[in-house]
This record gives structure tokens, C-alpha cells and sequence, in this order.
């Protein structure tokens, strides 16, 4: 089975506002909503990958990320381990630089449904206010 390595950026603003991007239709948890970010490639830390990932997808350049996890999830053709980034500090102004659906939504207001399975147990982190 494929094992992927995924670097995940919450970014997050002063009122506790979360970016989000939908997953394109044609994608695997197709028009799920997701944490922007991407595979880690080889000889790549999980924080390099976050920054390359994020200026491609959002256009922003991150000036700090804070590591606060991991998730590993076993889909039916594919397992990820998941390195969640906590994104506080960037230049630039985020958007769906590939033409992806976004939002901002108030860190309270996430529902883990929206999100894939693998992201379920950091929503309700957030929800909860530990993070």
C-alpha cells in the first residue's frame, strides 16, 4: 500500500479565522473541505514542504509554523501520515492560487464532517480551543 507523507498548514489569523480550501471534484475525498498543504517530497522536511506547498497553493510565504501533531489514516488504496502545522505568521494575502473554492470560517465553527476522515481528530482539537 502507498504510504504518503503530508505537510498540512492551519493557517490561522488574529480572530482566531481558519483558511480553508475545497478539494477539486476530480480528487480523492473529492469537494471535501481541507487544511492547505501537500506531499512531502524526497529529501524535504515536513517544514520545507509546508512552505513550498502553501506559496504554491495560497500564494503566502510563511514566517513561522509551529508544529503541533501528527495523524496517520489508512484509506482504502492509500496511507497518509499527516504533519499539522500551525500557521501564525506569513506575508501575503491567502487564496485558491490553483483555482480551488475557499473560506475563511471562525475556529469554533469547524465541523470535522466537512474535512477527510484523517483530519477529524485536529477539527475537534481546534473546536475545543486546546490549539
Amino acid at each position: 500500500m502507498k504510504h504518503l507523507q503530508v505537510a498540512v498548514g492551519i493557517i490561522r489569523d488574529p480572530q482566531r479565522g481558519i483558511f480553508l480550501a475545497r478539494r477539486s471534484s476530480s480528487s480523492h475525498m473529492a469537494n471535501k473541505w481541507e487544511f492547505p498543504g501537500g506531499k512531502i517530497e524526497k529529501d524535504e522536511t515536513a517544514e520545507q514542504a509546508l512552505k513550498r506547498e502553501l506559496m504554491e497553493e495560497t500564494g503566502i510565504e510563511v514566517m513561522s509554523a509551529q508544529a503541533i501533531g501528527q495523524a496517520d489514516h489508512t484509506y482504502e488504496d492509500v496511507h497518509v501520515t499527516l504533519h499539522f502545522f500551525l500557521v501564525e505568521q506569513w506575508k501575503g494575502e491567502p487564496w485558491g492560487k490553483e483555482g480551488q473554492p475557499q473560506r475563511w470560517v471562525r475556529q469554533e465553527a469547524l465541523i470535522a464532517e466537512e474535512f477527510p476522515p484523517a483530519n477529524h481528530q485536529l477539527v475537534g482539537r481546534l473546536v475545543a480551543g486546546e490549539l
